[in-house]
């Protein structure tokens, strides 16, 4: 019995090359060279870390930096979004800045320290 050079398996949608007795994954090279910027990475980094199974996954069907990248772009969205309403909610003005630049500081670090911490749980590490 004679077997095929290449075979794809349909439920995965993994193709596999025949090497002597054995199939195995055609691994994609990397994908063109996207820049993943800091929510990318912690998600790239969460998933080799914590979900094994679905880095793998995703990096043999070649789909790793494009999950990474939305998860960029939806961290990156929720980020600015909520930093613009804790802004309005507290009262943070330019006025404050100008009047007390410490507690005006001290404010939106702790808005940022906040939005950072809901991201990545509702975002990052989901």
């Amino acid at each position: 019995m004679e077997l095929k050079k290449h075979y794809t398996n349909e439920q995965t949608g993994i193709s596999y090359t025949l090497h002597g007795d054995f199939y195995l994954p055609d691994l994609k090279p990397a994908e063109e060279n996207i820049t993943l910027g800091k929510w990318g990475m912690l998600h790239k980094s969460y998933l080799e870390k914590q979900k094994k199974a679905l880095f793998n996954s995703l990096l043999i069907q070649g789909k790793l930096y494009q999950n990474c990248t939305e998860v960029e772009r939806q961290a990156k969205e929720m980020f600015e979004q909520f930093i613009e309403q804790m802004i309005k909610v507290e009262g943070v003005t330019e006025q404050l800045k100008e009047d007390n630049q410490m507690e005006w500081v001290k404010m939106m670090s702790n808005i940022q320290q906040r939005a950072r911490e809901i991201v990545c749980n509702e975002i990052i590490y989901n």
